[in-house]
């Protein structure tokens, strides 16, 4: 398999869908303690982290922006960290339609295009659109999805490490 810009699509896919598996299983074990959906949404692992709601926020924004700024397309909007559950599976299945929108030829020729973002105050890299994707922006999708597991596990969900595989391999 050759790896290119595109293969992050994929990749990006499998964690919209594994965030939506997390997503379901805690519904799941939260039901079960009579904690509300809003609670559960508000779960932190510790207490000056976000909250799962935020996690959920980063996993389905990144995946449609970061995508878009390097194929050369207008960036979508953030979502809301305070969606309820029907919002956050909502922005999940119309990022999953974002991502199989795009095609390979939007990618093609993009890896050292220059791309200048404003990360917080004071903080404004330009970096070639390959180092964006593949390293910062992977590296925050999947350590946000690794921390909605971590919030979901250390509230007594039942889940393992296979859940985060649920978008397959």
């Amino acid at each position: 398999m050759t790896v290119n810009l595109y293969t992050f699509v994929g990749l990006y896919d499998r964690a919209l869908v594994a965030a939506s598996h997390l997503l379901d299983k805690g519904l799941e074990h939260a039901a079960s303690q009579n904690v509300s959906e809003r609670d559960m949404l508000g779960w932190r692992l510790i207490g000056d982290m976000q909250p799962l709601g935020f996690q959920l926020m980063v996993v389905a924004s990144f995946s449609c922006q970061w995508t878009a700024r390097v194929a050369g397309l207008p960036v979508p909007e953030r979502i809301s960290p305070d969606l309820d559950v029907a919002g956050f599976r909502q922005a999940i299945a119309e990022g999953r339609a974002y991502l199989a929108a795009l095609t390979p030829e939007q990618f093609e020729g993009r890896d050292d295009v220059p791309l200048t973002v404003r990360i917080t105050d004071g903080l404004e890299p330009t970096m070639a659109a390959g180092q964006w994707l593949s390293g910062f922006a992977t590296t925050n999708i999947l350590f946000h999805l690794s921390t909605l597991y971590g919030i979901l596990r250390a509230n007594g969900v039942p889940i393992g490490k296979a859940d985060l595989f649920a978008g397959g391999l």
